[in-house]
């Protein structure tokens, strides 16, 4: 069966570009295409998306709105963003409230099926200097005390792991261990933290200096 994917944007010769990638691809197939996000949830609800790749200027609703959106009712659901430059404060705002990564127009046609499988398998298409802002921008807003959690060396060592964008499956191989005691690992992980996704582990990990 193919992954479904969805998509927003506002810009009508990419997006038909885009549809036309993905339905070149053996693996996925596009289940929407969307020029706004107006009736995102209802979209989510009747197209059951495993992937979505969000704009995040479009009118009506930019596409951090309805990432929050989702997020209230959809922890699973993978979220790319599709931005014009990697330095935009808006890309943080949206990893903040829940996508699974982002991904650079320019590249859109060279990287768009490498960032897709990546967050399929667990990664997060994440640049360094973007995971950096992300850092600095929470720890400029944490002004309590930095909590503490009990992760093991191994747990502390995969969520480091997950920071950096690492695949599930660049973990198990790295740490020469099974891919599904990788997963096993990040459960732990994500009911220590108290988080449901890797964005939000990530996110926690960089507040709380965890890693």
């Amino acid at each position: 069966m193919k992954t479904n994917i969805l998509i927003y944007e506002d810009n009508t010769d990419l997006c038909e570009a885009l549809v036309q990638l993905i339905n070149t691809s053996d693996s996925y197939v596009c289940a929407g295409a969307f020029q706004n996000c107006i009736d995102v949830l209802n979209d989510i609800e009747t197209l059951k998306p495993n992937v979505i790749l969000m704009d995040i200027d479009m009118p009506l609703r930019s596409g951090i709105e309805a990432v929050r959106l989702i997020r209230e009712v959809n922890k699973e659901v993978k979220i790319i963003m599709l931005t014009v430059f990697d330095d935009n404060q808006n890309v943080i705002a949206a990893i903040c409230a829940g996508a699974s990564g982002y991904l650079l127009k320019k590249y859109c046609f060279e990287k768009l099926f490498v960032a897709i499988a990546e967050s399929l398998e667990g990664g997060a298409p994440l640049s360094a200097n973007i995971a950096r802002m992300v850092l600095d921008h929470l720890v400029q807003s944490s002004y309590g005390a930095i909590e503490k959690y009990d992760l093991t060396v191994r747990e502390k060592e995969i969520l480091n792991d997950l920071v950096k964008g690492h695949s599930y499956k660049m973990i198990a191989a790295a740490l020469n261990i099974s891919f599904e005691t990788v997963k096993s690992h990040i459960r732990n992980i994500y009911e220590k933290l108290h988080v449901h996704n890797q964005s939000e582990a990530v996110a926690k990990a960089l507040k709380n200096r965890i890693v």
